[in-house]
């Protein structure tokens, strides 16, 4: 017997399975920081491909602005945070206009490695016939990439959850747990607050999970 969450993403799948396009359908998984994003893009992607699809797995992370755009309004901006971290001209460019209607199927899943700074080379790929996209990350459903999108899931989550979510899952990244804790509430949750207010993502999703309990995650509406 399946779990509710099995059963939650075996019905997301089988919607996206049954978009019908002549390119590949490009999907956008998106939420706030610390939401459960990966992890759910992760199980739909095993489900999608047990439906008889091809899937194609990227991250938002692959297109990071360099640190010194990044980090040009200071550090603990939230302005900067939504507007400068990421390089929205080449996602569009590098992997889903290629998927798209009239693209050549040709793509790169990354073109920068924030780890180093540093731009990479992927390997320009091809997609095969009935391709599934799905993409993860922040500020996925802004004004400038809806139309790249056929098809959106925003994973609902709250701040008061997402933050003891980060509290275990990114202190070896900023070194410390307060680290972590002031990240948050300075540059991180005020930058997606005004993601919110501005770009209204689930007014624009297809579906939205609530995954506030990941064990029992459900789906607030669909179109």
């Amino acid at each position: 017997m399946m779990t509710v969450r099995q059963q939650m993403v075996a019905c997301v799948a089988a919607q996206i399975v049954g978009v019908r396009l002549p390119h590949c359908v490009r999907v956008a998984i998106d939420g706030v920081d610390a939401a459960g994003k990966t992890m759910f893009a992760e199980e739909l992607a095993d489900a999608v491909l047990r439906l008889g699809r091809p899937v194609i797995r990227a991250s938002i992370d692959g297109f990071h602005n360099p640190r010194a755009i990044r980090r040009r309004r200071g550090s603990p901006s939230p302005e900067g945070y939504f507007e400068d971290s990421f390089n929205y001209p080449a996602l569009v460019e590098a992997l889903l206009q290629p998927l798209g209607p009239a693209g050549s199927g040709s793509f790169r899943r990354a073109v920068f490695d924030f780890r180093i700074d540093e731009p990479v080379t992927a390997p320009v790929e091809e997609a095969l016939p009935d391709s599934v996209l799905l993409l993860d990350g922040v500020f996925l459903l802004r004004g400038e990439l809806r139309a790249h999108f056929d098809f959106s899931v925003f994973v609902r989550a709250a701040f008061e959850v997402t933050i003891k979510r980060a509290e275990q899952r990114d202190v070896h990244l900023f070194g410390s747990l307060e680290e972590v804790r002031q990240r948050y509430r300075q540059r991180y949750i005020p930058g997606q607050e005004l993601y919110l207010r501005t770009a209204q993502p689930e007014r624009w999703a297809s579906v939205i999970v609530d995954n506030n309990d990941p064990m029992r995650p459900s789906i607030e509406g669909a179109v």
